[in-house]
C-alpha cells in the first residue's frame, strides 16, 4: 500500500442523494490520509445524514451554522486539512476520484507543485453537456491566461491539486463559487510555482440532476480575475 498523504476538502451544500457515494469511492484511495467535510448549512437531510453516519478514522466532518457559500466553505476546510498534498472533491458525482491517482503523480515525482484535472483538454470520457456552460468555461478560462500569461485550459474544473504549502498561503476572500477563479489568479501571480494540467474525465449533471451553478456566476468569476490582477 502506498504511504498515505492525501488530504481530501469536501464542501457540501444539500447532496443528500449523492454524497454517500461519493465518500463511498474516497474511501477506497490507497493514499487517502483524510477526508475533510465541510456540510455549508444544508437543509435537505445532508446534514443529518453526515451527522448520523459512522465513516471511520479518516473522515472529519465540520458543519457551518448556515449557507455562507463554497469559497467560504473550503477555506474551512483547507485550515483544517493535514495532508502533504491537499485537493478537493464536490459531493456530487461530476468528477471520478479514482482520477487523483494519476493526479498526484507529478508533485510526488517532484515535478509540479499545483496540477489542474481539465475537462476540456479532452483525452477522457466526457458527458456531452450544456453548449453555453462549455463556452462560459472557455471565455472565463482564455481571460485568464490573457491577464496572467499562462495556458491553462480550464480554470473552472473542481480538481485542483495543492502543495500543502501552496494552498496553505492561499488566502481566501471569496464566498462563493468565484473562488475557482481567485485560488487560481492568486497561483499564477506567483510566478515561481510550476503548474501543470492533465486531462481528467467529467460526468456532468443538468439543473434537473442538481447542478447549481449557473451563467451569473460567469460575471463574479470575470470580476474576480480582474480584481485579482489589477486591484489586489
Amino acid at each position: 500500500m502506498e504511504r498515505e498523504y492525501l488530504s481530501i476538502v469536501m464542501p457540501v451544500y444539500n447532496e443528500k442523494g449523492t454524497i454517500l457515494k461519493v465518500i463511498d469511492k474516497i474511501l477506497r484511495l490507497d493514499t487517502l490520509k483524510e477526508l475533510v467535510i465541510v456540510d455549508d448549512g444544508s437543509a435537505d437531510g445532508t446534514r443529518e445524514l453526515l451527522k448520523n453516519e459512522d465513516f471511520g478514522p479518516k473522515v472529519r466532518k465540520i458543519f457551518h451554522e448556515r449557507n455562507f457559500g463554497k469559497g467560504r466553505a473550503l477555506k474551512t476546510g483547507f485550515e483544517h486539512a493535514n495532508g502533504d498534498i491537499i485537493t478537493v472533491q464536490d459531493a456530487d458525482l461530476e468528477y471520478d476520484p479514482g482520477e487523483f491517482k494519476e493526479l498526484i503523480g507529478p508533485i510526488k515525482e517532484g515535478r509540479a507543485d499545483v496540477v489542474y484535472g481539465s475537462r476540456l483538454s479532452g483525452g477522457k470520457a466526457q458527458r456531452v453537456y450544456m453548449f453555453w456552460h462549455k463556452i462560459g468555461n472557455y471565455v472565463i478560462t482564455f481571460l485568464a491566461n490573457l491577464l496572467y500569461n499562462s495556458t491553462l485550459t480550464d480554470i473552472e474544473t473542481c480538481y485542483k491539486v495543492f502543495k500543502k504549502e501552496v494552498i496553505k498561503n492561499i488566502d481566501i476572500k471569496s464566498r462563493g463559487f468565484s473562488v475557482e477563479p481567485e485560488i487560481t489568479a492568486k497561483i499564477l501571480k506567483k510566478k515561481n510555482l510550476r503548474i501543470y494540467e492533465m486531462p481528467i474525465s467529467y460526468y456532468g449533471r443538468t439543473y434537473k440532476e442538481g447542478k447549481k451553478i449557473t451563467w451569473k456566476q460567469g460575471f463574479s468569476a470575470i470580476a474576480a480575475l480582474l480584481w485579482y490582477r489589477f486591484f489586489d
